[in-house]
């Protein structure tokens, strides 16, 4: 098991091996990434619906050890993943990595996770699996879709930096592990406080919104559902919560970390270089 000293090398060098992907490879594994978060959301999906005869934490802790699936996959299968990829300002503070290579990585697996978890929606849509439970999955569907276009700005902001600040300390600690099994374990907890706690992830709901929208326009009801449409998703929620998953995870978890553990090692800007 490494400990955090060289866990924080471990993600520096890993941010240097990301950026340096050709543009095929890095889009492919970012569709791959957003196919496989969507997956950990359908099956949320499932689980929680008429998950209300539980009691209210019960059913947010199955929901979210359920969504686990999403980012078990990312890591365990290999993927980029946005938000996991906020990492990537630790080899910037380093001097690895120029703010050019981190921002074309970002706007690649962004829009690599894009089409992946939008296709998963439009193929879960096409599946049919709104029809499950006599409707109430794609009820539910609709409801979580609703509800994500109907934050404001700053609570969307703010849920999005308590999102992948979680996220991005669960890709830290599976840098710690050296088994599969290891790895599994450092996701779960904090997976799963994210989701249970309602926190927003802009991959997640680059899958939730547009299969929310996909059934709506097939009829699925749904009350007070005038934000639901593709100008309240990408303005009205992809924006802010993109916003916080940065903060999140570059600032709150990725600079914290490289100045308590990398800020004052001399010998460290070589070894990466």
């Amino acid at each position: 098991m490494l400990m955090p000293p060289d866990m924080a090398r471990a993600a520096a060098t890993a941010g240097l091996k990301k950026v340096q992907m050709d543009f095929l490879r890095m889009m492919l594994l970012g569709i791959c990434a957003g196919a496989f978060i969507a997956m950990g959301a359908c099956f949320y999906t499932v689980v929680v619906t008429g998950a209300g005869a539980l009691p209210f934490g019960v059913g947010r802790l199955l929901g979210g050890l359920a969504f686990c699936l999403g980012l078990i996959l990312v890591v365990v299968a290999g993927a980029e993943l946005f938000t996991g990829n906020n990492l990537i300002v630790m080899a910037v503070a380093s001097g690895a990595v120029g703010v050019r290579h981190l921002l074309r990585n970002w706007a690649i697996v962004y829009v690599g996770n894009l089409v992946g978890s939008a296709l998963a929606a439009w193929l879960v849509w096409q599946g049919g699996q709104a029809a499950m439970g006599g409707g109430a999955v794609g009820a539910k569907a609709v409801a979580i879709a609703n509800a994500k276009c109907g934050l404001a700005f700053w609570p969307a902001l703010v849920r999005g930096v308590l999102c992948n600040g979680l996220v991005c300390l669960a890709v830290w600690l599976c840098l710690a592990g050296r088994s599969v099994t290891d790895k599994i374990l450092a996701i779960l907890f904090p997976i799963t406080a994210f989701v249970a706690c309602g926190f927003e992830h802009c991959v997640a709901n680059m899958y939730f919104i547009p299969l929310g929208l996909f059934l709506k326009a097939s009829g699925v009801p749904v009350v007070g559902a005038d934000r639901l449409t593709w100008g309240g998703f990408v303005g009205g929620n992809l924006l802010p919560v993109t916003i916080g998953n940065i903060i999140g995870g570059a600032g709150l978890v990725g600079m914290v970390f490289w100045i308590i553990y990398c800020r004052r090692e001399p010998t460290y800007r070589s070894m990466m270089k």
